[in-house]
């Protein structure tokens, strides 16, 4: 068993922390939402009134919090746990976040002798939920080898991409492409409905044809069409608009320091901002079915 504290208790971190507390291991955990901590606690997890509460005595130190300047705070700041964290600790930061960002807290890591991983995930909170999360992780491969034991109860897939810094960028690439993806299978989508076919029907049809996609296969953004997606729950839960758009703005800003074009990345931003204005930056990003229903 080994203690570890989880800093960010979220939609995708607070089930994470609990398949951890599942497979046995002493978790304690940190979030400023108390309904977070006391759904870890109901879960057997332990809850800290402050990070570096839940950091004391820990090997493993995980954290999933929403951008970079967080996870700078966290672990870089005043009173960042690098100050007090001891050597040969192990770091998994899951956080979506730029990736020189994570190059300086991974650099910062390496002069004290801690060892660090950025590993972003993809699968969504019923992958959080199933423990079938995909980890994209940057660090070095004995690095990654002391984190995988971890990684492998919280998801299903790890992918080393490269040195620290390489999973941030391998999930901006993937987040991207699914903005992407959800705008245009959108946009199929109400064109059917518009035109009297049955958006069940249809995502089958698509999803057997050369339009097959992840959307299709496990968020379809119709209501009614997967009850188990956050299109039939009124698009709360999963993935929001906000993080959406957050992840786009990581892709056009390295897009722009590697002077790679991106026009599709640059249309589904545009969307999503304006997605955003009308409609609440809460909601998940598959709502932006909802875009198209404007037009109306």
């Amino acid at each position: 068993m080994t203690k570890i504290a989880f800093i960010g208790l979220g939609n995708m971190g607070g089930p994470m922390a609990q398949n951890l507390v599942k497979a046995g291991h002493d978790v304690c955990g940190f979030d400023l939402v108390p309904e977070a901590l006391d759904q870890l606690e109901q879960a057997g997890g332990s809850k800290a009134e402050s990070v570096t509460e839940a950091a004391q005595g820990a090997s493993v130190v995980i954290s999933m919090l929403p951008a970079g300047k967080q996870v700078e705070s966290l672990y870089l700041g005043d009173d960042g746990l690098f100050k007090t964290m001891g050597n040969r600790c192990l770091v998994i930061d899951c956080s979506t976040i730029e990736a020189e960002v994570a190059r300086k807290v991974g650099q910062q890591a390496k002069e004290q002798g801690i060892d660090f991983v950025d590993a972003p995930v993809s699968g969504g909170t019923a992958g959080a939920a199933a423990g079938t999360l995909t980890f994209m992780v940057g660090g070095s491969a004995g690095t990654v080898e002391q984190a995988r034991p971890y990684l492998e109860i919280m998801g299903q897939t790890v992918f080393h991409a490269g040195d620290t810094g390489a999973g941030q960028l391998a999930k901006i690439c993937n987040n991207m492409l699914l903005a992407i993806v959800m705008t245009g299978t959108s946009e199929a989508l109400k064109l059917g409905i518009d035109n009297g076919l049955d958006p069940a029907v249809l995502s089958e049809i698509m999803k057997s044809s050369s339009g097959g996609n992840w959307v299709l296969e496990k968020y379809n953004p119709v209501p009614g069409v997967m009850p188990q997606t956050p299109a039939s729950n009124g698009y709360q839960g999963g993935f929001m608009v906000a993080l959406m758009a957050k992840d786009l703005g990581l892709a056009l800003n390295t897009a722009a320091s590697s002077h790679t074009a991106t026009p599709m990345a640059s249309l589904a931003d545009n969307l999503y901002k304006m997605h955003a204005i009308r409609s609440g930056s809460h909601q998940d990003f598959s709502s932006i079915i909802q875009l198209y229903d404007s037009a109306d």
